[in-house]
């Protein structure tokens, strides 16, 4: 079901599947994307979590601020957790969703009971970029484009201090050598971090979903140590 309110000072879209009461889990898609990106990964997740998959500012339905701070970004997940009345939840984030996934949990550790990074952008200089060039796309406020990018070639060096502060339980997926990021380096920054390589480049969860699947499964099956699973 497709839903919206307002958290951050902002209108979200959301899609939520799942049974309210089970264990909520958010999905934040990649750069240019919105909730669609999903397909087919929620319905598995929505089995045993009540699910929630937002359209990022400035993408899809959700509301064009203007504005796209990416600690702003990471406010606005924090406030639709609260919105929907959740305590702690589980983020998965892919690549910019990683991004405002960690910058959230970093910010906010008591929130988020497990982090799922799948090939995230890292919290360092991104070197060798591609101009931006924009075409007839509206799917996504291309300020938002030209405000991330900047960004992603200078970020705040609080970023990558913060990874050190997330308590979450982190599962870091890597898309091997085809992927434009080191999501390795992300993963040794953050305490107790696990990183699996899919060699399925960035799209991990659309051009592997089998393995996405397995991975983020087994890691959510996985009891903290000491725990019963």
């Amino acid at each position: 079901m497709i839903r919206e309110t307002i958290a951050n000072g902002i209108k979200l879209v959301y899609r939520e599947e799942g049974t309210p009461g089970a264990p909520p889990l958010l999905l934040l898609h990649g750069r240019t994307a919105n909730h669609n990106d999903w397909n087919g990964i929620t319905q598995h997740f929505a089995a045993r979590h009540h699910v929630v998959a937002p359209d990022l500012r400035g993408h899809g339905a959700s509301e064009r601020p203007g504005t796209y701070a990416l600690p702003a970004m990471a406010q606005d997940v924090v406030a639709l957790v609260d919105a929907l009345g959740f305590g702690r939840v589980t983020l998965v984030g892919h690549s910019l969703g990683g991004m405002v996934a960690y910058l959230a949990a970093s910010a906010h550790p008591g929130r988020v009971d497990r982090l799922v990074l799948e090939d995230p952008a890292p919290p360092y200089p991104m070197r060798n970029r591609q101009p931006l060039v924009e075409d007839g796309s509206t799917g996504f406020d291309w300020r938002m484009m030209h405000e991330t990018e900047r960004q992603f070639l200078d970020p705040d060096p609080s970023w990558a201090e913060g990874l050190a502060r997330i308590t979450a339980r982190t599962l870091v997926l890597s898309g091997g050598s085809l992927s434009p990021f080191d999501a390795a380096a992300v993963a040794e920054a953050i305490p107790g971090a696990a990183l699996v390589t899919i060699e399925a480049g960035h799209l991990i969860h659309a051009s592997a979903r089998a393995g996405f699947l397995r991975a983020v499964d087994a890691f959510l099956d996985t009891a903290p140590p000491g725990e019963a699973p």
